[in-house]
């Protein structure tokens, strides 16, 4: 494992978009951080300062500059994919290591990632996928973290033990049908996001088209029909997952898997048969997963929520520095 000393030199770079914004309030008050620089994601944007840190951070964030982010230890890209692609390698070879909550690393295949990322041509050495509960050893050794999507998050965390421990009919669809606030789009306005549009109405929308299946499926190995809705809350996630077992699966299978798979994750809470809601996780670092299971068809449901601007992204992010750094996992964060 390994240690650094206290406190860590963090830069984040895109402090102004949501999640570049949560991300500066965690690390404002993650004891083992200072906080040496906070940008925006432009060069010609002009300083600001945060007034909701006030005398919890009182800097201003500043317009991008590459070379003042090589000041830090560590650099978070909040920025858009096409940015954080080319950042990142400049950043490395200046030694420093990179949490990207952008996605341009993500994915692994060439030819996936020419479709989702194009922007990113080549993987650097030494990335890991910044799943925590399913890829610490990667993420320890690692010089670049590409956090996972928030819908991904939920997905994966979900399904990956089922489907490692083979209780998940191979020749069947993995179908997740997920719901998620508005700041899931991004703080840029557009249409979609405008009040009026979206109060009192709820949307699907990159359906078939969506490039956090791309994730999903990378992880699981399978296809999977994913079906995005857009729903008038500010934060927040809530995922159903329909799956089928196979024929020997039994109730006591589901939990028992599921809890060996987090028994010793601090972040992950099993709710069983009392299925979780997003007003429980909301504003924490938590992802809730509770299940239905017929055993007579082999039908399971699985509920997964979380909020998709802490585990979903910022806060995924600063737990994956805990774990790179040697601090308590939970540092930080609630």
């Amino acid at each position: 494992m390994n240690t650094y000393s206290s406190p860590v030199r963090v830069a984040i770079a895109g402090a102004t978009g949501y999640a570049g914004q949560e991300l500066l309030t965690l690390l404002a008050r993650h004891p083992n951080v200072e906080i040496v620089a906070a940008m925006s994601s432009s060069a010609d944007s002009a300083a600001r300062p945060m007034p909701r840190l006030a005398r919890t951070w009182d800097g201003q964030i500043e317009p991008l500059d590459r070379a003042k982010l090589t000041d830090a230890s560590f650099v978070f890209l909040a920025v858009p994919e096409a940015a954080a692609a080319g950042l990142a390698p400049d950043l490395l070879e200046a030694g420093v290591k990179v949490i990207d909550v952008s996605g341009a690393f993500r994915i692994t295949d060439a030819a996936k990632r020419a479709k989702w990322y194009p922007a990113t041509t080549l993987l650097p050495e030494k990335v890991a996928y910044g799943l925590v509960e399913h890829n610490r050893a990667a993420i320890e050794g690692a010089d670049l973290i590409a956090c996972p999507g928030c819908y991904p998050t939920a997905a994966l965390l979900a399904l990956l033990p089922l489907a490692q421990a083979g209780l998940i009919e191979a020749d069947r669809d993995v179908i997740v049908d997920a719901k998620s606030g508005i700041s899931g789009a991004g703080r840029t306005a557009s249409e979609r996001t405008h009040f009026s549009e979206n109060h009192g109405s709820m949307a699907a929308y990159g359906v078939l088209g969506h490039r956090h299946v791309a994730e999903m499926e990378q992880a699981l190995g399978r296809e999977v029909t994913f079906v995005p809705h857009l729903v008038p809350l500010d934060r927040g996630i809530l995922e159903t997952i329909y799956v089928r077992t196979t024929p020997e699966t039994t109730a006591e299978a589901i939990g028992e898997t599921l809890g060996r798979a987090y028994q010793h994750a601090p972040f992950v809470r099993l709710t069983g048969n009392s299925l979780p809601e997003i007003k429980h996780v909301a504003w924490t670092n938590f992802c809730d997963i509770g299940w239905k299971f017929d055993a007579d068809t082999r039908r399971l449901v699985l509920v997964a929520c979380l909020d998709n601007l802490v585990k979903g992204a910022a806060g995924q992010a600063v737990q994956n520095l805990n774990v790179i750094c040697g601090f308590d996992e939970r540092t930080g964060l609630r």
